[in-house]
């Protein structure tokens, strides 16, 4: 496991005009306006191309809008969604950013947070590489933690009791990031990092 006790705050990463400096930038077409330019919820997925499997580009492939349809036949099935998140983190630990967080990311679907729905309209979303049930690896939850930070810091209406997971916005219909992610050591993370 990680020991994010050290690590300084100067590894939390500045997020500017909407962009995590730092991350590698894989633009989306996949976005639009916020309605009424609110940030003040944090929303955490999963996602795997094809499903179950890591590397090989397909995640930024497919919320760029570019997936190579022919190279596996799943793909076929999932081609003419319209889809993005704002960052996704790799298994490695990896940042990789598709939207500004100014901006709607097409990542929550039909939901609702606390009897709001649209959670697009007010919200961030973070895809983790993985699955319901694999375990998520050190790197991914040490860069969660700081990226987390990041955005409580850039957007203070995000806090703590406002992060949440899809499954929780979209019950019945999502079931990401699973049993899988362990909430508590998230949460034992972020209250670290905010104490150093």
């Amino acid at each position: 496991m990680t020991d994010l006790t050290d690590c300084s705050l100067r590894s939390v990463p500045v997020i500017t005009d909407g962009w995590m400096q730092g991350a590698r930038i894989v633009r989306s077409s996949h976005f639009n306006e916020r309605p009424a330019g609110e940030i003040s919820l944090l929303v955490i997925h999963n996602i795997s191309l094809p499903p179950g499997k890591f590397g090989g580009g397909y995640v930024e492939r497919f919320f760029a809008g570019n997936l190579p349809v022919a190279e596996d036949p799943y793909f076929e099935t999932i081609k003419d969604l319209e889809v993005s998140s704002h960052f996704f983190i790799t298994r490695q630990g990896e940042t990789v950013q598709f939207v500004s967080c100014l901006k709607r990311a097409w990542h929550a679907g039909k939901s609702s947070y606390e009897g709001r729905s649209a959670c697009n309209d007010f919200s961030v979303g973070i895809e983790l590489e993985g699955t319901d049930i694999l375990p998520y690896t050190d790197m991914q939850y040490r860069t969660l933690g700081f990226l987390t930070l990041a955005l409580m810091k850039a957007y203070p209406d995000i806090t703590t009791s406002r992060i949440t997971g899809h499954q929780d916005i979209a019950p019945g219909r999502k079931t990401d990031p699973g049993p899988a992610f362990d909430w508590q050591r998230f949460k034992n993370d972020l209250e670290t990092l905010r104490n150093l």
